[in-house]
Protein backbone atom coordinates (compact mmCIF):
# COMPACT_ATOMS: atom_id res chain seq x y z
CA UNK A 1 0.00 0.00 0.00
CA UNK A 2 2.73 2.08 -0.21
CA UNK A 3 2.60 5.65 -2.06
CA UNK A 4 -0.82 4.65 -1.87
CA UNK A 5 -4.18 6.79 0.42
CA UNK A 6 -6.95 4.68 1.79
CA UNK A 7 -10.02 6.64 2.23
CA UNK A 8 -12.45 5.15 4.73
CA UNK A 9 -16.10 7.13 3.89
CA UNK A 10 -19.54 6.93 4.90
CA UNK A 11 -22.49 8.41 7.00
CA UNK A 12 -22.00 9.28 10.96
CA UNK A 13 -22.34 6.59 12.99
CA UNK A 14 -21.12 3.79 10.63
CA UNK A 15 -17.86 2.79 12.26
CA UNK A 16 -15.23 4.70 9.97
CA UNK A 17 -13.16 5.47 13.34
CA UNK A 18 -12.75 1.99 14.64
CA UNK A 19 -12.36 0.64 11.12
CA UNK A 20 -9.69 3.70 10.27
CA UNK A 21 -7.42 2.56 13.52
CA UNK A 22 -7.37 -1.33 12.50
CA UNK A 23 -6.19 -0.68 8.95
CA UNK A 24 -3.81 1.90 10.38
CA UNK A 25 -2.69 -0.63 13.13
CA UNK A 26 -2.12 -3.58 9.98
CA UNK A 27 -0.74 -1.62 7.69
CA UNK A 28 1.55 0.17 9.11
CA UNK A 29 -0.21 3.65 8.80
CA UNK A 30 -1.60 6.95 10.71
CA UNK A 31 -4.95 8.55 10.31
CA UNK A 32 -5.87 12.39 8.48
CA UNK A 33 -9.21 13.44 9.78
CA UNK A 34 -11.27 14.65 7.10
CA UNK A 35 -14.42 15.45 9.39
CA UNK A 36 -14.96 19.51 9.09
CA UNK A 37 -16.12 19.55 12.91
CA UNK A 38 -13.20 17.50 14.05
CA UNK A 39 -10.68 19.92 13.03
CA UNK A 40 -12.19 22.29 16.15
CA UNK A 41 -10.41 22.42 19.48
CA UNK A 42 -12.82 21.32 22.38
CA UNK A 43 -15.76 19.73 20.11
CA UNK A 44 -15.12 16.46 21.36
CA UNK A 45 -18.47 14.70 22.49
CA UNK A 46 -20.34 16.25 19.64
CA UNK A 47 -18.26 15.32 16.92
CA UNK A 48 -17.55 11.85 18.37
CA UNK A 49 -14.00 12.27 18.50
CA UNK A 50 -11.71 9.35 19.34
CA UNK A 51 -10.05 9.78 22.85
CA UNK A 52 -6.61 9.08 22.93
CA UNK A 53 -6.66 6.00 24.22
CA UNK A 54 -8.82 4.42 22.00
CA UNK A 55 -6.39 5.32 19.06
CA UNK A 56 -4.79 2.13 19.32
CA UNK A 57 -1.60 4.08 19.93
CA UNK A 58 -1.89 5.14 16.16
CA UNK A 59 -0.97 8.80 14.96
CA UNK A 60 -3.92 11.14 14.55
CA UNK A 61 -3.39 13.93 12.01
CA UNK A 62 -5.81 17.45 11.92
CA UNK A 63 -7.77 16.81 14.65
CA UNK A 64 -8.06 20.45 16.91
CA UNK A 65 -6.06 22.58 14.59
CA UNK A 66 -8.94 25.51 14.66
CA UNK A 67 -10.75 27.69 17.14
CA UNK A 68 -14.10 27.34 17.30
CA UNK A 69 -14.65 30.99 16.25
CA UNK A 70 -12.73 30.52 13.35
CA UNK A 71 -15.01 29.54 9.88
CA UNK A 72 -14.10 26.54 8.00
CA UNK A 73 -12.11 26.64 4.87
CA UNK A 74 -12.06 23.78 2.87
CA UNK A 75 -8.97 25.03 0.68
CA UNK A 76 -6.88 25.46 4.03
CA UNK A 77 -8.32 22.19 4.66
CA UNK A 78 -6.69 20.77 1.55
CA UNK A 79 -3.39 22.18 1.73
CA UNK A 80 -2.84 20.71 4.99
CA UNK A 81 -4.34 17.26 4.31
CA UNK A 82 -1.94 16.84 1.21
CA UNK A 83 1.04 18.05 3.11
CA UNK A 84 0.16 14.86 5.31
CA UNK A 85 -0.25 12.92 2.55
CA UNK A 86 3.01 13.29 1.51
CA UNK A 87 4.66 13.44 4.34
CA UNK A 88 3.66 9.90 5.42
CA UNK A 89 4.41 8.74 1.60
CA UNK A 90 8.42 10.24 2.34
CA UNK A 91 8.30 8.31 5.24
CA UNK A 92 6.82 5.32 4.02
CA UNK A 93 4.17 5.28 6.06
CA UNK A 94 0.10 4.55 4.67
CA UNK A 95 -2.21 7.63 5.05
CA UNK A 96 -5.61 6.38 6.01
CA UNK A 97 -8.07 8.87 5.58
CA UNK A 98 -11.18 8.94 7.31
CA UNK A 99 -14.59 11.45 7.35
CA UNK A 100 -17.75 11.59 6.74
CA UNK A 101 -17.50 15.35 5.44
CA UNK A 102 -17.60 14.24 1.39
CA UNK A 103 -16.15 18.24 0.01
CA UNK A 104 -13.24 17.42 1.97
CA UNK A 105 -12.60 13.79 1.67
CA UNK A 106 -12.47 14.53 -2.43
CA UNK A 107 -10.41 17.92 -1.70
CA UNK A 108 -7.78 15.98 -0.23
CA UNK A 109 -7.78 12.91 -3.29
CA UNK A 110 -8.96 14.77 -5.98
CA UNK A 111 -8.16 17.42 -8.74
CA UNK A 112 -9.96 19.85 -7.38
CA UNK A 113 -9.59 24.03 -7.14
CA UNK A 114 -11.19 26.33 -4.87
CA UNK A 115 -11.97 29.72 -6.13
CA UNK A 116 -11.05 32.77 -3.80
CA UNK A 117 -13.09 34.38 -1.83
CA UNK A 118 -13.85 38.47 -2.32
CA UNK A 119 -14.35 40.37 0.87
CA UNK A 120 -16.61 42.83 -0.54
CA UNK A 121 -19.03 40.31 -2.08
CA UNK A 122 -19.21 38.20 1.09
CA UNK A 123 -19.60 40.83 3.08
CA UNK A 124 -22.97 42.07 1.36
CA UNK A 125 -24.16 38.82 1.42
CA UNK A 126 -24.11 37.84 4.82
CA UNK A 127 -25.49 40.99 5.79
CA UNK A 128 -28.34 39.78 3.09
CA UNK A 129 -28.45 36.54 4.86
CA UNK A 130 -28.78 38.19 8.26
CA UNK A 131 -31.37 40.90 7.13
CA UNK A 132 -33.43 38.06 4.98
CA UNK A 133 -32.59 34.69 5.97
CA UNK A 134 -31.59 31.22 4.91
CA UNK A 135 -34.46 30.75 2.53
CA UNK A 136 -34.70 33.93 1.24
CA UNK A 137 -30.70 33.48 -0.09
CA UNK A 138 -31.51 29.87 -1.00
CA UNK A 139 -33.93 30.53 -3.15
CA UNK A 140 -32.23 32.88 -5.33
CA UNK A 141 -29.44 30.12 -5.07
CA UNK A 142 -32.25 28.58 -7.18
CA UNK A 143 -33.11 30.67 -9.74
CA UNK A 144 -28.91 31.04 -10.79
CA UNK A 145 -27.73 27.57 -9.31
CA UNK A 146 -30.33 24.75 -9.23
CA UNK A 147 -27.94 21.86 -8.68
CA UNK A 148 -26.17 23.68 -6.39
CA UNK A 149 -29.88 24.71 -4.57
CA UNK A 150 -30.51 20.94 -4.30
CA UNK A 151 -27.64 20.19 -2.80
CA UNK A 152 -28.03 22.41 -0.09
CA UNK A 153 -30.37 22.54 2.85
CA UNK A 154 -31.84 25.98 2.84
CA UNK A 155 -31.43 26.23 6.41
CA UNK A 156 -27.27 26.62 5.68
CA UNK A 157 -26.84 29.88 5.59
CA UNK A 158 -23.37 29.18 5.28
CA UNK A 159 -23.52 27.37 2.46
CA UNK A 160 -25.55 29.41 0.60
CA UNK A 161 -23.39 32.35 0.86
CA UNK A 162 -20.47 30.49 -0.75
CA UNK A 163 -22.49 29.47 -3.26
CA UNK A 164 -23.76 32.64 -4.08
CA UNK A 165 -20.29 34.16 -3.55
CA UNK A 166 -18.87 31.68 -6.25
CA UNK A 167 -21.46 32.19 -8.86
CA UNK A 168 -20.73 35.93 -8.81
CA UNK A 169 -16.93 35.88 -8.55
CA UNK A 170 -16.68 32.93 -11.54
CA UNK A 171 -19.47 33.60 -13.82
CA UNK A 172 -20.29 30.02 -12.96
CA UNK A 173 -22.31 27.49 -11.60
CA UNK A 174 -21.07 26.61 -7.91
CA UNK A 175 -21.09 23.38 -8.89
CA UNK A 176 -18.67 23.66 -12.09
CA UNK A 177 -15.93 24.07 -9.66
CA UNK A 178 -16.46 20.39 -8.71
CA UNK A 179 -15.33 18.84 -11.92
CA UNK A 180 -15.56 14.82 -12.18
CA UNK A 181 -13.44 12.72 -10.38
CA UNK A 182 -9.89 12.86 -10.97
CA UNK A 183 -7.98 11.80 -9.05
CA UNK A 184 -4.32 13.38 -7.84
CA UNK A 185 -3.49 9.89 -5.63
CA UNK A 186 -3.59 6.38 -5.67
CA UNK A 187 -6.43 5.71 -3.23
CA UNK A 188 -8.89 3.39 -2.27
CA UNK A 189 -12.20 4.71 -1.12
CA UNK A 190 -13.90 1.98 1.25
CA UNK A 191 -17.39 3.25 2.10
CA UNK A 192 -18.57 1.81 5.41
CA UNK A 193 -22.48 0.77 4.52
CA UNK A 194 -24.87 0.03 7.62
CA UNK A 195 -28.44 -0.65 6.45
CA UNK A 196 -31.14 2.80 7.65
CA UNK A 197 -32.86 1.03 10.43
CA UNK A 198 -29.88 0.27 11.92
CA UNK A 199 -28.30 3.37 11.29
CA UNK A 200 -30.78 5.27 12.68
CA UNK A 201 -30.77 3.19 15.68
CA UNK A 202 -26.95 3.83 16.15
CA UNK A 203 -27.28 7.70 15.67
CA UNK A 204 -30.20 7.65 18.57
CA UNK A 205 -27.82 5.72 20.55
CA UNK A 206 -25.33 7.64 20.11
CA UNK A 207 -26.88 11.42 20.72
CA UNK A 208 -28.20 9.72 24.20
CA UNK A 209 -24.35 8.95 24.89
CA UNK A 210 -23.35 12.34 24.53
CA UNK A 211 -25.78 13.81 26.27
CA UNK A 212 -24.89 11.59 29.40
CA UNK A 213 -21.24 12.16 28.39
CA UNK A 214 -21.58 15.84 29.29
CA UNK A 215 -22.70 17.04 25.72
CA UNK A 216 -24.26 20.39 27.33
CA UNK A 217 -21.65 21.44 29.60
CA UNK A 218 -19.16 20.98 26.48
CA UNK A 219 -21.03 23.21 24.51
CA UNK A 220 -21.20 25.58 27.96
CA UNK A 221 -17.43 25.41 27.73
CA UNK A 222 -16.78 26.55 24.45
CA UNK A 223 -19.94 29.18 24.37
CA UNK A 224 -17.76 31.05 26.88
CA UNK A 225 -14.47 31.09 24.18
CA UNK A 226 -16.98 31.98 21.07
CA UNK A 227 -18.84 28.84 19.85
CA UNK A 228 -21.94 31.55 19.35
CA UNK A 229 -20.32 33.57 17.46
CA UNK A 230 -18.53 30.79 15.21
CA UNK A 231 -20.34 30.93 11.70
CA UNK A 232 -19.23 27.52 11.10
CA UNK A 233 -18.57 25.68 14.69
CA UNK A 234 -22.32 27.13 15.82
CA UNK A 235 -23.92 25.08 13.44
CA UNK A 236 -22.36 21.77 14.20
CA UNK A 237 -24.95 19.31 14.85
CA UNK A 238 -25.77 19.00 18.43
CA UNK A 239 -23.81 22.22 19.28
CA UNK A 240 -26.62 24.39 17.08
CA UNK A 241 -29.28 22.84 19.10
CA UNK A 242 -27.83 22.85 22.80
CA UNK A 243 -26.65 26.45 21.88
CA UNK A 244 -30.32 26.93 21.64
CA UNK A 245 -31.48 25.32 24.73
CA UNK A 246 -28.83 27.36 26.64
CA UNK A 247 -30.60 30.58 25.19
CA UNK A 248 -34.02 29.52 26.55
CA UNK A 249 -35.38 28.98 22.99
CA UNK A 250 -36.21 25.10 23.64
CA UNK A 251 -35.63 22.52 26.37
CA UNK A 252 -32.89 19.92 26.71
CA UNK A 253 -35.01 17.29 25.64
CA UNK A 254 -36.37 19.28 22.64
CA UNK A 255 -32.91 19.89 21.59
CA UNK A 256 -32.20 16.00 22.14
CA UNK A 257 -34.75 14.87 20.03
CA UNK A 258 -33.76 17.87 17.35
CA UNK A 259 -30.38 16.55 17.38
CA UNK A 260 -31.49 13.12 16.80
CA UNK A 261 -33.83 14.24 13.74
CA UNK A 262 -30.92 16.29 12.00
CA UNK A 263 -28.65 13.96 12.43
CA UNK A 264 -30.72 11.10 10.86
CA UNK A 265 -31.15 13.76 7.74
CA UNK A 266 -27.54 14.61 7.66
CA UNK A 267 -26.46 10.81 7.10
CA UNK A 268 -29.24 10.05 4.09
CA UNK A 269 -27.16 13.50 2.83
CA UNK A 270 -24.04 11.79 3.21
CA UNK A 271 -24.55 8.90 2.00
CA UNK A 272 -26.32 10.16 -0.97
CA UNK A 273 -22.59 12.04 -1.62
CA UNK A 274 -20.67 9.38 -1.67
CA UNK A 275 -22.95 6.82 -3.15
CA UNK A 276 -22.54 8.79 -6.46
CA UNK A 277 -18.89 8.22 -6.45
CA UNK A 278 -18.70 4.74 -8.65
CA UNK A 279 -15.04 4.85 -6.80
CA UNK A 280 -16.37 4.18 -3.26
CA UNK A 281 -16.42 0.10 -2.35
CA UNK A 282 -19.41 -0.65 0.31
CA UNK A 283 -18.85 -3.04 2.46
CA UNK A 284 -21.29 -4.49 4.86
CA UNK A 285 -19.68 -6.23 7.45
CA UNK A 286 -19.49 -4.95 11.36
CA UNK A 287 -16.31 -5.55 13.59
CA UNK A 288 -13.53 -7.68 13.14
CA UNK A 289 -15.35 -9.55 9.55
CA UNK A 290 -15.26 -6.05 8.11
CA UNK A 291 -11.91 -5.09 8.80
CA UNK A 292 -11.09 -8.76 7.33
CA UNK A 293 -13.14 -7.38 4.14
CA UNK A 294 -11.67 -4.32 4.04
CA UNK A 295 -8.12 -6.00 3.34
CA UNK A 296 -9.18 -8.32 0.88
CA UNK A 297 -10.62 -5.25 -1.11
CA UNK A 298 -7.30 -3.56 -0.33
CA UNK A 299 -4.95 -6.61 -1.21
CA UNK A 300 -6.75 -6.96 -4.82
CA UNK A 301 -6.19 -2.81 -5.42
CA UNK A 302 -2.23 -4.14 -4.74
CA UNK A 303 -2.56 -6.50 -7.24
CA UNK A 304 -4.49 -5.79 -9.88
Amino acid sequence: MKNRVIAVVGPTAAGKSDLGVALAQTLGGEVINADSMQLYRGMDIGTAKLRPEERGGVPHHLLDIWDVTQAANVADYQRLARAEIDRLHTEGRVPVLVGGSGLYVRAAIDALEFPGTDAAVRARLEAELDMRGSGALHARLAAVDPEAARAILPSNGRRIVRALEVVEITGRPFAANLPGPEGVYDTVQIGVDVPRPELDERIALRVDRMWDAGLVDEVRALEAVGLREGRTASRALGYQQVLAALAGECTEDEARATTVRATKRFARRQDSWFRRDPRVHWLTARGTELTDQALTLLQEAVTA
